[in-house]
């Protein structure tokens, strides 16, 4: 079984504002960066990019039996996929006040992704600007691409 690990962040040059995503994963010694910066988004919606680019790469070139740990500073996507994703789904991707969730199209993604690799993932939520080398290299990609977005998002 390949063991794979994954950073995650997302940075917003005020909120919203410019934004930028970045993703570390690491198949054994080899480590491929993800990262884009968008002209106008938000902060969330950073946070759940930088975890669509390396599950999007991992469904299309990783054919064979693996384990993915993830690990974000992100409360907003930790929460959602370990307390709310799957209410939301059963809900018809409404909150308790039977709005549709924020983001909405993003959380599918994300969703079905998730479901697709069933019980292929593990996430860890880790505290930021914690000398945690993956995190802060995450950090300070997702903020150069906020500085440079080169994609529309809203």
């Amino acid at each position: 079984m390949l063991k794979l690990i994954v950073y995650t962040d997302g940075s917003c040059i005020n909120n919203p504002g410019p934004g930028g995503c970045a993703a570390i994963l690491k198949i054994n010694s080899k480590e491929i960066i993800f990262k884009a910066g968008y002209y106008y988004t938000t902060n969330n919606r950073m946070e759940l990019m930088a975890i669509i680019l390396p599950l999007n790469f991992i469904l299309r070139y990783i054919n064979f039996d693996f384990f993915l740990n993830v690990f974000t500073d992100s409360n907003y996507l930790y929460s959602g996929i370990n307390n709310w994703i799957y209410l939301w789904r059963l809900n018809f991707w409404r909150n308790s006040n039977n709005k549709f969730i924020k983001n909405i199209d993003l959380w599918i993604i994300i969703y079905n992704r998730i479901i697709f690799f069933k019980n292929k993932i593990k996430w860890n939520l880790i505290k930021s600007h914690n000398k945690n080398f993956y995190n802060d290299k995450c950090d300070e990609i997702a903020f150069l691409s906020a500085k440079n977005p080169n994609r529309n998002d809203l």
